[in-house]
């Protein structure tokens, strides 16, 4: 009898392939019309931070399909096979789906094979190196690639070649060489291989993602002339598609270019460094996606996960024009035209630095990246890891990997209220100690002030003249009180002489 790999499973992954009735779409009511691309909107986002899943884990991305095949292609990645199932009907609870069919999807299940790792199906001890690439293979995350291109396929089973008749050795020969040459394209293309044998119509769901489109029909040429493809592989189609951030949605479906010129940069899901190392077919023996290290869970404290509707877009121009009328710059309603995340963490400062420098040395590959920094209480044990980015997606996926974090806790028994407002300060020299005396003044004016719950003045590991000050409140008008009083508009004055530049974020979450 052929020897038949074993194989481990891990995530499952549906493929959402949906149609946009375009006549209905331009008939609707143009409030019809933003009321379905809203629920549209807060679905996506829901599901690309994992809300829907008990412990956080997994992973979705939106895909605008090019050609008649789909118009929107939805891929989520789930720990069970129910979240799949849920995460397709509540989209058909929104009021986008009353918009949309759905002419094909796929279901399948991530998986390791023998081809692998005999000693880890033995359960022998396996490096480091290959523990990190199963686990990216069990539990991948979406790359952060502008384009992707999806299709089944399955392994041949003819009168003439056979791929199921073949010697195990014969078939790892064939695969080694197939990861060959898709090893070629490290860095240029990143894959997740997902088995759907049992599951749906064809053995195999590859899914390719690329910066450059061109790279994605470089790699499938190229594999076309292996004998592992060209001799046993099967494949009845192909989908291409851009990457576009949930807030675009009206955008799309108004016809405009997506992503949008605000998140052409879209920055999607930073996890890790890791670019395929490989493309290899058969029997789910895939390249590597980074070490699939995080999840979009938050355990902790942060502010600025950038999705704004409604009433919030509202109350974020209200406040951004009072304080610019008392002459503060606000920016962005999470920073100066980017967006933030703030935890605070209880665990020792340089153990927590030594963390977030590593996290730093992933986050920094990509063009999104503003800044990621510890900053210590200048009088209590807690220190704030402050991490800034060019869009909310990537915040919000910045704070997965940060929420796991040592020592990260929330505020212990009290309310959140209306949030921290962040400021970013940076003193000159020689002033450097005239700004913390004059902190610990207006400390003493805030502690007197209703809604107040506490400000700590934290000052940058890495630069002592880098301060962030973070302030709580119960309610945005006991917060906007203070930035009223006159004890606040004497220190704005004061500090014209000591600051570098002006004040550089304040954060309203």
């Amino acid at each position: 009898m052929v020897d038949v790999p074993q194989t481990d499973e891990g995530w499952y992954m549906l493929h959402d392939f949906r149609q946009i009735d375009w006549d209905a779409w331009r008939n609707a009511p143009e409030q019809k019309r933003e009321r379905a691309a809203r629920a549209g909107r807060e679905y996506l986002a829901s599901y690309e931070s994992a809300a829907d899943s008990p412990d956080g884990e997994g992973t979705s991305a939106v895909f605008s399909i090019i050609g008649h095949k789909a118009d929107l292609m939805i891929v989520h990645l789930r720990p069970t096979l129910d979240l799949l199932s849920q995460a397709e009907r509540q989209f058909e609870r929104t009021a986008l789906a009353e918009f949309t069919t759905q002419p094909t999807s796929y279901v399948s299940v991530t998986e390791v094979s023998g081809y692998v790792s005999d000693d880890y199906f033995k359960g022998d001890e396996i490096n480091e190196g290959l523990r990190q690439y199963i686990e990216g293979k069990l539990k991948p995350e979406i790359p952060d690639d502008e384009y992707a291109c999806f299709y089944p396929m399955s392994k041949r089973r003819g009168e003439e070649h056979n791929w199921y008749t073949l010697p195990f050795e014969e078939r790892a020969e064939m695969m080694s060489g197939h990861g060959a040459t898709g090893k070629q394209y490290a860095g240029d293309i990143d894959q997740i291989i997902a088995s759907s044998i049992g599951f749906d119509d064809h053995e195999w769901g590859v899914t390719l993602f690329a910066e450059d489109p061109v790279k994605i029909k470089d790699i499938v040429y190229e594999m076309r002339f292996d004998e592992a493809t060209s001799k046993y592989g099967e494949f009845p189609g192909f989908y291409i598609g851009r990457r576009f951030p949930p807030e675009d949605l009206l955008a799309y479906l108004n016809g405009e270019a997506v992503p949008t010129a605000e998140h052409d940069d879209h920055g999607g899901h930073h996890h890790g460094e890791g670019h395929g190392e490989g493309h290899h077919h058969g029997d789910s023996d895939g390249g590597h996606h980074g070490d699939a290290g995080g999840h979009h869970g938050d355990d902790g404290h942060h502010e600025g996960d950038g999705h704004h509707d409604g009433d919030d877009d509202a109350d974020d121009e209200e406040i951004r024009g009072q304080l610019a009328d008392m002459d503060i710059y606000a920016g962005q309603p999470h920073g100066e035209d980017v967006y933030a995340t703030v935890l605070y963490s209880e665990a020792d400062t340089e153990e927590l630095f030594e963390e977030v420098e590593g996290l730093r040395g992933n986050f920094e590959h990509y063009g999104t990246h503003v800044k990621t920094a510890v900053y210590e209480a200048d009088d209590r044990d807690r220190s704030a890891v402050v991490s800034i980015w060019d869009t909310a997606s990537a915040a919000d996926t910045a704070a997965g990997f940060l929420s796991e974090l040592p020592g990260i806790v929330e505020r212990a028994g009290e309310e959140s209220g209306f949030g921290t407002m962040g400021m970013f300060y940076t003193v000159k020299p020689d002033s450097r100690e005239d700004f913390v005396d004059k902190f610990e003044t207006v400390g003493g004016v805030l502690a007197d002030m209703d809604g107040h719950l506490e400000t700590d003045l934290m000052v940058n590991e890495e630069d002592e003249n880098d301060m962030f000050i973070a302030s709580q409140w119960e309610s945005q008008e006991d917060a906007m009180g203070f930035f009223r009083s006159d004890d606040f508009q004497d220190t704005v004055e004061w500090g014209r002489d000591v600051l570098a530049d002006r004040p550089r974020h304040v954060f309203l979450a």
